[in-house]
């Protein structure tokens, strides 16, 4: 159902595109994150008349590959597409390593195209570390502004204790 959207992508994208994929009908294309916001930005606003553009983010997401046994880059930015004209969907994957000097990996936010993207950035960054160059409001979502370190990496020791943060029962 979506390979059209695939082959788009392939079309538009060859050298940027670092592999693609199909599975059950859930076909991926997989990138660098310096190039997320250029690819996703042509994808939203494609004028392609059998395609259309992937114009709805349905999703935004992020995958921990910490400890994997292949060569992949840490951590993967994950966008799922959908073209609310001919119903195509395609999911775009962003590979993002974490950097050598020991700060948090960085992509470009994509809030500036998809107004849904903000929480689902913010969510991400609570989660994963993940920071979003741009973002209108890059905090905590979830945890608490205390909370130190980021629980759904996969280097997150399970046992932590956090601070114990009291709070006043008349505000």
């Amino acid at each position: 159902m979506s390979q059209r959207a695939l082959d788009r992508a392939r079309a538009l994208f060859g050298d940027k595109i670092v592999t693609t994929h199909a599975f059950h009908g859930d076909e991926t294309i997989i990138i660098d994150g310096k190039d997320a916001h250029l690819v996703l930005e042509t994808l939203r606003t494609d004028t392609d008349p059998e395609t259309g553009a992937l114009d709805f983010l349905v999703d935004l997401t992020a995958v921990d590959w910490y400890g994997s046994a292949d060569d992949r880059p840490r951590f993967e930015v994950v966008y799922h597409l959908r073209s609310m004209k001919t119903g195509d969907r395609l999911r775009v994957k962003a590979q993002l390593a974490m950097p050598e000097d020991g700060t948090e990996p960085v992509i470009d936010t994509v809030a500036d195209l998809w107004k849904s993207a903000n929480w689902m950035e913010r969510e991400v960054y609570d989660m994963f570390g993940i920071k979003f160059r741009g973002h209108p409001d890059l905090r905590r979502i979830l945890m608490y502004e205390e909370f130190i370190g980021y629980p759904l990496r996969k280097d997150y020791p399970k046992e932590k204790r956090q601070p114990l943060v009291r709070r006043d029962p008349n505000t």
